[in-house]
């Protein structure tokens, strides 16, 4: 069993002494909230997270960390326009747009295309091609059994 399956299923902390009365105990979170929060945090540069992490913040004690400084990990007020729409990464090239419509790339002279740079999927829906069998498909003549040796 992996080293973070036993933590989550046991509690304990694997890589120290387990026994039944003493052993290290490991926090696991299971409440949906607390692993938003977790996520919220991880991804703290998405303005959909920040009213849920000024909250948390706010019952942490750390609401040092709000604000528009370069100490600050998130804004204090939400900008106009971004509660209820997309957020679009500025250097990224392959955003969505705000509306659910992808950006289409334009094929150039000398540029593979593939589904990651803008090929577009198989109208007909056929797969690939099977190859043709390169051995007839009937099984070999089963071999003799062999005889035992001789005892001596």
């Amino acid at each position: 069993m992996a080293t973070a399956t036993a933590m989550y299923h046991s509690g304990m902390n694997p890589l120290k002494k387990i026994s039944r009365i003493t052993g290290e105990k490991v926090e696991i979170v299971k409440g949906d909230r607390r692993r938003r929060l977790h996520k919220a945090f991880l991804r703290y540069h998405d303005p959909k997270n920040w009213p849920l992490l000024r909250e948390a913040l706010k019952e942490m004690g750390r609401a040092d960390l709000i604000g528009n400084g370069k100490q600050q990990l998130i804004p204090k007020n939400q900008p106009a326009g971004m509660e209820g729409s997309g957020y679009n990464a500025p250097r990224k090239k392959n955003s969505n747009a705000g509306d659910g419509v992808s950006l289409k790339v334009k094929p150039q002279k000398g540029r593979v295309l593939t589904q990651h740079t803008g090929l577009p999927p198989r109208d007909d829906g056929a797969q690939k091609p099977k190859r043709p069998a390169s051995r007839p498909t009937t099984k070999p003549a089963a071999r003799p059994a062999s005889k035992p040796a001789p005892k001596r």
